[in-house]
Parts: C-alpha cells; sequence; structure tokens
C-alpha cells in the first residue's frame, strides 16, 4: 500500500519525536525504526528525515552531537530536548482529536463500518 505523502508529512514530526522520546539517536536507525513501526509500509528516504530532524533542530526541539562509537563510524546522534517534549505532547493531543473524529466518522451512525476490504 502506498501512504498519500501529505499523511507521511504530517506524521513525520510527531513520529520522530517520539522515537527521540524513547532515547537518542541517529538517522539510519531513524528510519529503520520507522519502517518496523510500521510494518514496512513507511520507506522515508535520507532527503525526507535529515531536513526534518534539521528543522526541529531549529526549532530546538532536538539537539545533536557528533559522536564516534566504539565500532568505528562517526554518527551524528540526536536527542529530545523538553521543548520537544512539550511540543510532542501538543502532538499527541491533536492526533487524539483527529483519530477520535475519523473513528466516528468510519463508524458510521447506523453502528461499525465494514471493516478495511470487505464489501
Amino acid at each position: 500500500m502506498q501512504i498519500d505523502k501529505d499523511l507521511v508529512a504530517a506524521s513525520a514530526t510527531p513520529l520522530v519525536l517520539a522515537i527521540l522520546a524513547d532515547g537518542e539517536s541517529y538517522g539510519y536507525a531513524i528510519l529503520k525504526q520507522v519502517r518496523e513501526l510500521s510494518g514496512g509500509e513507511l520507506e522515508w528516504t535520507d532527503g525526507m528525515l535529515y531536513p526534518l530532524l534539521h528543522r526541529l533542530c531549529r526549532l530546538g526541539y532536538v539537539t545533536t552531537e557528533w559522536r564516534t562509537p566504539p565500532e568505528g563510524r562517526r554518527r551524528r546522534y540526536y536527542a529530545i530536548t523538553d521543548d520537544g517534549r512539550a511540543a510532542l505532547a501538543e502532538q499527541r493531543r491533536q492526533w487524539v482529536t483527529v483519530t477520535r473524529a475519523l473513528d466516528h466518522v468510519w463508524r458510521g451512525p447506523g453502528g461499525l463500518m465494514p471493516a478495511l476490504g470487505e464489501a
């Protein structure tokens, strides 16, 4: 299934902030985690992730630090800030409202709508 690019873009910020709320990470690991969390449905590219991370840094939601781990490859690690946690909490409130509204619409006035794939 191809997920609409507008939906991917809208969900990118809260998804990255939520991943970083679980602990600092670096670009490739974030891409891998997004793919795993979505069951392979979201295949982000470097060209999507890094501009987002740079924007989150400019907003003060994320800090970055270059490190060379014991296995040797130098990586830029990202960590969420207190402002980033506050932004994540607000994004979560907004997404809960949106998903609640969609759930009500999809259930319809007469009860549950047929499950996806059913007619």
